[in-house]
C-alpha cells in the first residue's frame, strides 16, 4: 500500500549525499560558507549595535549553525518531533536576531528555514513551517509587498524544486544499486553455469574413461576365474592400462576445449575410429565451426556410443556419419549387432542418460534403441 503523498518522508537517499558528486557537494560546501562568512561578517560590522550584542549575534550564528546541523541529521533519520523542534528553535532564533537589530541574518535564517522546510520535512509538516518561516520573512522585510510576495514564492519554489530533484537523484541511485545487483545476479549465475559445464564435461571425460577401463578389468576378472593363460590376461590389462592413458588424454582435452583450444570435430572422430575395431566415420555437408557446448556433446555421444558397442556387441562394424545440416549437426552411430558381450551386465546405465540431457540442455535432441541390424545412437543438435 503505498504512503500519502502528505505524510510521506522524502527518502533517506534523497536526504543523504549518497550519488551526489564530488564537484556539487564542494560547491554545497563553499556556498555555505560564504554564507556562514557574510552572516558573521554583517554582525560584526553592524556598528549600530554594542559590543556585547555583536558578541551575543556570533554566538547566534553559531547556535544556528548547531541547530541547522542537528536539524539535517534528524530529518535524515526520519525524526519528525525532533525535526520540528529544532526548527522551531531555528526561527525563535531568528526572531530574536531581528529583535535585537540584526535584520539581514535574520532574514537569511527565515530563508533557509523555509527551503529546508520544504525540502526535507513530509509535505503535511513542511507546509505549515515553510508558511510560519515566509509569514515572519514578510513580516520583517522592509520592501514592498510585491518584491516581498515574489520572494515568498520563490523560495517556496525553489524548495520544492530542490526536493524534486533529491528525490530524483535518489531513485537514479536506487535504480543504480538495482542494476548493480541484477549485474552481480547474473555474474554470479554464469558462474554457477561455467562450473556446472566444467563439471559435467569431467564427468563425462571420467565416466567413459573409467567405463572403459572397467571393460577391460572385468574381462581380466573373468579370465582370472576361468584360468585363462597369462598372455590373454596380460593382453586385457594392458588394454586397461591404455583406456587409462586414453582418459588422461581426454581429461587433457577437455580441458583444453573449456580453454577455446578444441581441434577439429572430424579429426577427432577420425581418431576415435582408429582406436577400434572395424570401425569407419563419414562427414556430410558444408563443415562449420560449431560452437564449444555443441562440439563438445558430439564428441561424448561419440564415444560413449563406441563404449556401449564394445560392451554389448564386441567385434560388431561400427558407422559414425557426421551430417553438417543448415541449422543442426546431426550424429549417426550404428553398429551391425552381434552376440551381447561378457560385459554387458556391467555399468549403470547412465551414460545415454547423461548424454540425453546434455542434448537437451542444447535444445537438441538423442535418439537411441535397436536398428535393422545392431543399435543406432542419433544426436541431433541445434548450431
Amino acid at each position: 500500500m503505498t504512503d500519502n503523498v502528505w505524510t510521506r518522508w522524502p527518502s533517506r537517499e534523497a536526504l543523504s549525499r549518497v550519488g551526489v558528486h564530488q564537484a556539487r557537494r564542494v560547491l554545497a560546501w563553499v556556498t555555505r560558507a560564504i554564507v556562514l562568512t557574510m552572516l558573521v561578517a554583517t554582525t560584526l560590522t553592524n556598528s549600530e549595535l554594542g559590543g556585547w550584542a555583536v558578541a551575543g549575534g556570533v554566538v547566534g550564528v553559531a547556535v544556528s549553525g548547531l541547530l541547522a546541523w542537528g536539524f539535517w541529521r534528524t530529518t535524515l533519520e526520519h525524526r519528525l518531533p525532533v525535526s520540528l523542534a529544532l526548527l522551531a528553535l531555528l526561527l525563535a532564533v531568528a526572531v530574536a536576531g531581528h529583535g535585537a537589530g540584526f535584520r539581514v541574518p535574520s532574514l537569511v535564517l527565515l530563508c533557509g528555514c523555509a527551503v529546508a522546510a520544504i525540502e526535507r520535512l513530509p509535505l503535511a509538516a513542511a507546509l505549515p513551517a515553510t508558511a510560519v518561516a515566509l509569514g515572519a520573512y514578510a513580516a520583517f522585510d522592509n520592501d514592498i509587498w510585491l518584491t516581498t510576495a515574489a520572494t515568498a514564492a520563490g523560495l517556496a519554489l525553489a524548495g520544492y524544486v530542490l526536493r524534486l530533484d533529491a528525490e530524483a537523484r535518489a531513485s537514479a541511485q536506487r535504480l543504480l544499486v538495482q542494476e548493480r545487483a541484477a549485474h552481480a545476479a547474473e555474474a554470479e549465475s554464469a558462474a554457477l553455469a561455467e562450473r556446472a559445464r566444467i563439471a559435467r564435461e569431467i564427468h563425462d571425460v571420467l565416466a567413459h574413461s573409467l567405463s572403459a577401463q572397467l571393460v577391460h578389468l572385468e574381462a581380466a576378472r573373468l579370465l582370472i576365474e576361468r584360468g585363462a593363460d597369462r598372455e590373454t590376461i596380460l593382453e586385457r590389462v594392458v588394454a586397461a592400462r591404455g583406456m587409462a592413458r586414453d582418459g588422461l588424454a581426454e581429461t587433457r582435452q577437455a580441458l583444453s576445449a573449456l580453454r577455446g583450444e578444441m581441434s577439429p570435430l572430424e579429426d577427432f572422430l577420425g581418431e576415435l575410429v582408429a582406436t577400434a575395431d572395424r570401425a569407419g566415420v563419414t562427414v556430410t555437408g558444408e563443415r562449420q565451426p560449431l560452437p564449444a557446448e555443441a562440439s563438445q556433446a558430439v564428441r561424448r555421444v561419440a564415444q560413449e556410443a563406441l563404449t556401449n558397442v564394445r560392451k554389448h556387441a564386441p567385434g560388431a562394424e561400427i558407422h559414425i556419419r557426421l551430417d553438417y545440416g543448415e541449422h543442426e549437426v546431426t550424429l549417426d552411430v550404428r553398429d551391425s549387432g552381434g552376440k551381447p558381450g561378457e560385459l554387458s551386465g556391467s555399468g549403470a546405465g547412465y551414460g545415454l542418460l547423461g548424454m540425453r540431457e546434455r542434448a537437451e540442455l542444447l535444445g537438441g535432441s538423442l535418439d537411441a534403441g535397436p536398428g535393422e541390424e545392431g543399435f543406432v545412437v542419433t544426436l541431433r543438435v541445434p548450431v
